[in-house]
């Protein structure tokens, strides 16, 4: 057994097994269908070409050279065939009616080469080489699959005009395929044949025609491969250890001794075994990619669509927000004018409803600020104004509005200034008051009536300004403290003593403070003895300074 016709089996069975891997894959997919199909038809007519020239036997040789033409007829049509199915999803029309009459038409020149005399109406012998005596409808059989293969063609021109950049290499990889094998056949079958004399070149350069259907099968695997969604590695593991399995295996007919037999089944075995090996890993890689690939893809869509909801979220927020705004502020200018006389005067009881009124509109009307804060927040719609203020100043007004506050629960409101006046700071002094306002109000809320008392206490460290605000309430415990400052949460104790609570306020002031290059945490003892919340906020000279660390801020989140 000769090195040529190892070659060659090696082409028969690579072709063969490049259409059975893609059709065990999808037996269901048209394409890997039509794949199969031409891969055959093709394999054939590489056996048949081969064959032909290789056997001695007169009756061999004619049946072998019209199943060459048989086989060529089946594989144009095959190429048609496949090159629809491939291309179909850019088309409107059907092609059933037009496919059976090509393949009526196969089947009629099919008919005549091996029983009549139209296509072949005989044969003679040349050195050995077969040669077929053309017949009347030769040209037509020409022209009809140089048909097939022009309509091929022309499908993929239209498909790959019409598709996307992403997935035009893919069927630019089989016009590459088929032009290289075109242009081989054309020159080692037709055009060179002509110039040899003697029968081992004319064997030689045939060879190379046949084998370059590895050409075409290789670019249109690829392309089939990508177009089914099948993985390359895969098919290419596969093909290797086909490859290999054969090689060894072919190598036992030119065995010389019965040592030479026993090593070589040894090594035939352990090949096979490592094949396996192989094709599983390559098979089990793949799949944990495709499933990783999969949770990736249905984690974005979730993700997408969890986004879309917080958007439409956001926008609800925002509407309602300022729908309830202006009623809320018409109710508070009434309630107020009522309590100062306008309307005249009022018994005690009713001035206490009124009062009673009041409180709760103004926490309706700071739950709707805050929800309004958050929308800003979250749509990226909050405005910011840096510019100079004293921190000592902006503590000042805060206890100044809320000395009167402390009194009535009979708590001390102590304010603890730094000994030298510190550096002005670049700031929203609007937001950054918001938020002391905000911690100083909740610490008179959750410290028990007559229990002690807040303090706000400012300083300088380093290159920082601290603000501490700190009483003697109720404390947080150690585990609540990672959460204080999330959206919606409140410690378990504190609605014992302020219900009107909705968990914004911490939200919203650790945002503010960010926004303002600042940092904002709290610290307890523990449950019962007090707790401390401390802003820290950089000294920034230039007011471009603070809006450039804003905008860092804004896109990092």
């Amino acid at each position: 057994m000769g090195n040529d016709f190892i070659t060659f089996l090696l082409v028969v069975i690579f072709i063969l097994s490049l259409g059975w891997i893609i059709f065990l894959k999808n037996r269901k997919n048209k394409i890997a269908q039509a794949f199969l199909f031409f891969s055959i038809t093709m394999a054939i007519w590489v056996f048949s070409n081969y064959m032909e020239d290789a056997v001695s036997i007169g009756y061999m040789k004619n049946f072998l050279l019209r199943m060459d033409f048989v086989s060529a007829a089946f594989m144009s049509f095959s190429f048609l065939l496949f090159s629809y199915n491939f291309s179909k999803d850019f088309f409107k029309f059907k092609i059933k009616i037009y496919g059976i009459v090509f393949l009526v038409l196969t089947l009629i020149f099919v008919a005549q080469i091996f029983f009549g005399k139209l296509v072949i109406s005989g044969t003679e012998l040349f050195s050995g080489v077969i040669n077929p005596i053309y017949g009347p409808i030769y040209y037509f059989y020409i022209a009809f699959n140089l048909l097939n293969i022009f309509l091929g063609l022309l499908l993929l021109v239209v498909k790959y005009k019409k598709e996307s950049r992403d997935t035009r290499h893919q069927t630019l990889f089989i016009f590459i395929g088929f032009f290289l094998m075109i242009v081989t056949v054309f020159i080692t079958n037709v055009l060179l044949p002509n110039f040899i004399e003697t029968q081992s070149d004319f064997l030689f350069i045939s060879r190379l025609g046949i084998y370059s259907g590895l050409i075409l099968a290789g670019f249109m695997s690829y392309s089939v491969a990508k177009t089914s969604f099948l993985n390359m590695k895969v098919i290419s593991a596969q093909l290797f250890s086909v490859a290999m399995v054969l090689v060894f295996f072919l190598q036992l007919f030119s065995l010389q001794t019965k040592s030479d037999l026993f090593f070589k089944v040894v090594f035939l075995f352990i090949v096979i075994y490592f094949s396996k090996m192989i094709v599983s890993s390559v098979k089990s890689e793949v799949q944990r990619k495709e499933e990783l690939q999969l949770m990736s893809d249905k984690l974005a869509q979730a993700n997408d669509q969890l986004r879309k909801l917080d958007n439409a979220k956001s926008e609800f927020i925002s509407i309602a927000s300022h729908q309830l705004r202006t009623p809320l502020t018409a109710i508070k200018g009434f309630i107020s004018l009522m309590l100062e006389g306008s309307y005249g005067k009022m018994a005690p009881e009713q001035v206490d409803v009124l009062n009673k009124v009041y409180s709760s509109n103004e926490r309706l009307v700071n739950l709707v600020e805050d929800l309004l804060n958050i929308s800003r927040i979250e749509s990226g719609r909050m405005e910011f104004q840096f510019d100079k203020w004293q921190i000592e100043n902006i503590c000042q007004e805060v206890i100044d509005t809320f000395v009167l506050k402390a009194k009535e629960h009979k708590l001390y409101l102590e304010y603890k200034k730094p000994n030298q006046p510190l550096p002005e700071l670049i700031i929203d002094g609007v937001k950054v008051r918001e938020v002391i306002s905000n911690l100083v109000d909740n610490a008179i809320k959750y410290t028990l009536e007559g229990k002690g008392g807040v303090t706000l206490k400012v300083e300088q460290r380093g290159e920082s300004i601290r603000v501490t605000v700190s009483d003697t309430g109720i404390g947080i415990p150690e585990s609540e403290l990672p959460y204080l400052f999330a959206k919606f949460s409140r410690g378990k104790d504190t609605s014992r003593l302020n219900t009107g609570g909705t968990g914004l306020g911490l939200y919203v002031g650790k945002t503010m403070i960010e926004n303002n290059g600042g940092k904002i945490w709290a610290e307890s003892d523990g449950q019962g003895l007090g707790s401390r919340f401390i802003i820290e906020l950089p000294i920034v000279k230039h007011k471009e300074e603070a809006e450039e660390r804003l905008q860092k801020f804004i896109n990092k989140i």
